[in-house]
């Protein structure tokens, strides 16, 4: 038996995570709506308890690969961020984010944002060697999102190789630097 047929094997609704926050005066921008940094910190924050309820070890973000702004949030609204698992490498996850506004007085609901982000199980001395378990979906949403994993991990991975290959190219000289 190899190591691929011992792995275990997680639901995506194990590894979901729901955060809901109402959103303030200071959580706003010049348009008075949710500042995408405060929503990106929200989706990471979430996104990383998912990586960790799965993997049940220290993860750290490798990447958001895509946060897409589909509907802006007001104050007084409340913005709603469910993340869960949709792909697993070996060490590897990716997190799906579907956020969700409230108008707060009417009940309307509304998708605001989606985003997949990548975390990665990250060796410690307690667990030197890590398998993330993986993924099996049971809902037609989650069925759906997950379909998709090998083809954004695919263009994850060549976007990687390119990154890797601009830094290369990047000085660290810059204009207030002595030369």
């Amino acid at each position: 038996m190899n190591q691929e047929t011992k792995r275990l094997t997680k639901t995506c609704g194990e590894s979901r995570v729901v955060q809901t926050h109402r959103v303030f005066p200071y959580d706003l921008n010049q348009h008075k709506t949710l500042f995408g940094g405060k929503l990106m910190s929200l989706i990471d924050d979430t996104a990383s308890i998912s990586a960790t309820r799965h993997s049940r070890a220290v993860c750290v973000t490798a990447s958001t690969d895509s946060l897409d702004f589909l509907h802006p949030i007001f104050e007084d609204h409340s913005v709603c961020v469910e993340t869960y698992v949709t792909g697993v490498g070996k060490r590897s996850m990716e997190i799906f984010a579907k956020v969700m506004g409230e108008e707060l007085l009417t009940g309307k609901r509304y998708l605001a944002a989606t985003s997949f982000m990548t975390f990665v199980a990250v060796p410690t001395a307690e667990h030197p060697t890590i398998v993330v378990p993986l993924i099996e979906a049971s809902t037609k949403e989650e069925k759906m999102v997950c379909s998709g994993y090998e083809e954004r991990r695919q263009k994850r991975i060549a976007n990687h190789q390119f990154n890797e290959a601009f830094a290369d190219s990047m000085t660290t000289n810059t204009p207030w630097s002595a030369t």
